[in-house]
């Protein structure tokens, strides 16, 4: 269709504005996604000119947006294939021109470094170390570190990130907001396993080989600890309330005597205690691979390995090689 003569038709008002809609209609038909047909066969029930012109250039917009999308779908393979190429060369430009970019990811990772190099503690269990590396893989005494057991060591820190007094590494500022809802997760599941190490060494062995006691109560201190965790001690009043309570029916039912009342006490002191960061119970589990534990109680305490909130490593954010 000649675009000159339909100007001079246009200006003389000669334009069959009908005839122009039918061989739009006719070439979008032929031109657009399947997904859009009942779209286009919308078009040819509108009567009014200007209604019309105004549906074909909005269903034009979105034709546009499905040919944008399958280009990307159609170049992603190549893109994916240079990607690391062009942001490494990108990356290394940065640095030329701003050397001091990455101070606070250097600092980062050396700390994770020198936490994987430093031995652990006598009492820890050698056999129980994640990343213990094989005895022939040492030199003069000093394990040999691989840059993923930095990486996650560094990650692992992530959890524990205290983002008022510290800043943040450059390379996973992309990933702070997610980094911290899992750091949120991480304390709420400390805390959920604190209160129940605490209660269980009130409940009794008959109470605690029950596997229904247990998930109930992990059912009852998980609920009552969502929420703001600045209100940790007001959740963990009620959470102590309501452990009692359920502790105390547990023992009525299967004819035990109930706690006394300076056990009662105890108990509640001691949950309340878990609010502290420095709580006895809340270091241990934080610093000791409490997963390969062998108490069964501390099996059932603790979700799966598979638990989605903390086995998920989070990605490494824009240039983070």
């Amino acid at each position: 269709m000649d675009m000159e003569l339909l100007k001079q038709e246009a200006d003389h008002g000669a334009l069959d504005v009908s005839h122009l809609s039918t061989y739009i209609l006719s070439m979008m038909t032929m031109l657009c996604a399947p997904v859009r047909d009942e779209e286009v066969q919308k078009l040819e029930s509108i009567s009014d000119p200007v209604q019309l012109l105004r549906e074909i250039f909005h269903v034009l917009g979105l034709m546009k947006m499905d040919m944008v999308n399958f280009t990307i779908q159609s170049i992603r393979p190549h893109l994916q294939e240079h990607s690391i190429q062009y942001e490494r060369a990108k990356f290394q430009e940065l640095l030329q021109r701003m050397p001091n970019f990455l101070d606070h990811t250097t600092k980062w990772l050396s700390q994770a470094a020198a936490e994987v190099m430093t031995p652990p503690p006598p009492s820890y269990d050698a056999a129980d170390q994640i990343s213990s590396p094989p005895a022939d893989e040492t030199m003069k005494g000093n394990p040999i570190i691989s840059p993923s057991m930095v990486l996650n060591q560094g990650y692992m820190n992530l959890l524990q990130w205290d983002s008022d007094n510290e800043e943040f590494p450059e390379t996973v500022m992309m990933d702070k907001i997610r980094l911290q809802e899992i750091q949120c997760q991480l304390k709420q599941l400390t805390v959920l396993a604190s209160v129940l190490l605490v209660a269980n060494s009130y409940c009794g062995p008959k109470l605690l080989s029950s596997p229904q006691f247990v998930d109930r109560l992990k059912q009852i201190i998980k609920v009552l600890l969502e929420g703001d965790q600045s209100r940790l001690n007001e959740a963990l009043l009620s959470i102590s309330d309501q452990v009692l309570q359920e502790i105390q029916q547990a023992l009525v039912d299967l004819n035990l005597p109930a706690l006394s009342k300076d056990n009662v006490a105890s108990l509640s002191g001691q949950i309340h205690s878990v609010a502290k960061e420095d709580n006895c119970v809340r270091s241990i589990l934080l610093s000791v691979n409490i997963h390969r534990s062998t108490d069964p109680f501390v099996s059932q305490v603790l979700p799966d390995p598979g638990c989605a909130a903390l086995s998920e490593r989070p990605p490494r954010g824009h240039y983070s090689y």
